[in-house]
């Protein structure tokens, strides 16, 4: 009985680190390693993910990344434009605002 509980214990004792391991252990991503300029630049040039991948060293995974990074990038700009330019039309004067200004003042 006694052998019995010893084993039980140790299977969990060794469950339990390896839990604790696997948990910790941290993920390597290869995205800092990956040139997205030099992909979209090939990208941009009409060249397929396959070729691009092919020539670069690269997965196809890590094309469609930095296509999907660089489409986010660019809606991310688009949104920020709008309001930047509202912001800069409302500060500056009308010509409509400032022809009755014009008119009023005398000669």
């Amino acid at each position: 009985m006694l052998i019995k509980k010893l084993a039980l214990v140790a299977a969990s004792a060794m469950l339990l680190t390896t839990v604790a391991f696997a948990t910790s252990a941290r993920t390597a991503y290869a995205a800092a390693k990956v040139d997205c300029d030099a992909v979209m630049n090939e990208v941009n040039s009409g060249k397929h993910a396959k070729e691009i991948a092919s020539d670069l060293n690269i997965s196809t995974s890590s094309v469609y990344r930095c296509k999907r990074h660089a489409k986010a990038a660019a809606k991310a700009a688009t949104k920020s434009l709008p309001s930047a330019a509202s912001s800069a039309a409302m500060s500056a004067p009308s010509p409509a605002m400032a022809a009755p200004a014009a008119a009023a003042s005398p000669k």
